[in-house]
């Protein structure tokens, strides 16, 4: 269950790096670059951290995955689009899986608990990250949005689960973790939850 949680994730993702792409006048090579930095990214990043095998690296469907959502992508983006907010739709749905599967990971390679929920908040948001420095933005993760906490609060409620209930049948569990974060980050844009700046404390 949870690699074809991994799989939506890259699918998402990859879709949401097009579109940034498209946004931003990228051509076609840009876009699938982005769409695959995106998607894979975060997961390169943890997988760096844990010193083992990056994930994609040994998996072709990760990359035909990328390359597929990506041309959906640019086949419907004019369709996908119209949609309000279908960006930040795939873009927290995307977030929601991956912290899941970083938490998970960091857990099936014997990290401690506050490190496995890092590794997840890691997965989720790295992607981004990187798509939005080579997009020449302000990543998403360091502006006054609420973005990275849903996942640190979604996957510590994973682990919780994990370490309270074990490992028989935690589907329940995972779908739980991914809705909250959607809900958390949703309700955070809805509501508009904020982190103060810097320069605003002691102001």
């Amino acid at each position: 269950m949870l690699e074809l949680f991994d799989q939506i994730g890259v699918f998402v993702f990859a879709i949401s790096g097009m579109l940034t792409a498209a946004d931003r006048n990228l051509d076609l090579l840009g876009g699938y670059i982005i769409a695959f930095i995106t998607a894979l990214g975060g997961g390169t990043v943890r997988d760096l951290l844990l010193n083992v095998d990056i994930a994609w690296m040994s998996s072709l469907s990760h990359v035909v995955i990328v390359i597929v959502a990506g041309t959906l992508g640019v086949l419907f983006r004019k369709r996908l689009k119209s949609f309000r907010r279908t960006f930040f739709i795939f873009d927290t749905i995307g977030i929601a899986i991956f912290t899941i599967v970083g938490v998970q990971k960091g857990l099936d390679h014997g990290q401690i608990a506050l490190t496995a929920i890092f590794l997840g908040m890691i997965s989720a948001t790295f992607g981004g990250l990187l798509r939005d420095v080579l997009c020449n933005e302000i990543p998403l993760i360091f502006r006054k949005e609420i973005y990275a906490i849903p996942c640190l609060v979604g996957g510590s409620i994973y682990l919780g689960g994990y370490f309270l209930f074990g490992l028989d049948d935690h589907t329940w569990l995972l779908w739980i973790s991914i809705l909250f974060i959607i809900a958390f980050r949703t309700l955070a844009v809805i509501f508009s939850w904020k982190l103060p700046l810097i320069r605003e404390l002691n102001s």
